[in-house]
């Protein structure tokens, strides 16, 4: 539980709230430093010679990465959520987006259960409403649910 008073607060109750949000992966330091690698990798990409290299052979070029095989499959995939369970960041991963000509809007699209073109008008009306998406256990009890549901 959040409290008033920082110094009450255990942090790892605090960074445990973040995981209730449904839908949502909040960027915390554990996941940065889980996907510190494949960020990097992301970052990469800014220099043309790295995407000609990574479009000649995607995964000849993440080998020369220390990623995970779950990483590497994910980006593969273009598993964009897959990528941030592991610690991928959005920003981060843009520059892959931006390799395969896909402009952001659309990419974070494919992160949804909508089309783009559905993502784009509702992004155009005020986005999506938050009735329904601010607690996972909060929705499983409303529901009659005994587990704590899934992203």
């Amino acid at each position: 539980m959040i409290t008033e008073d920082p110094k009450d607060q255990d942090i790892h109750e605090y960074l445990a709230e973040f995981d209730d949000i449904p839908g949502t992966r909040v960027f915390t330091a554990k996941r940065a430093r889980q996907g510190y690698h494949m960020n990097q990798f992301a970052m990469s990409l800014m220099k043309d010679e790295n995407r000609t290299r990574f479009k000649a052979d995607e995964r000849a070029y993440m080998d020369e990465w220390p990623l995970t095989e779950d990483m590497k499959q994910a980006l593969l995939a273009r598993d964009y959520n897959k990528c941030l369970d592991l610690g991928g960041n959005v920003y981060f991963l843009s520059k892959l987006f931006s390799t395969d000509g896909i402009p952001f809007a659309e990419a974070v699209s494919t992160m949804t259960d909508m089309a783009f073109p559905q993502y784009r008008e509702m992004m155009m009306n005020g986005g999506r409403s938050p009735e329904g998406v601010r607690s996972i256990r909060a929705n499983a009890a409303s529901s009659g649910e005994t587990n704590e549901g899934s992203r």
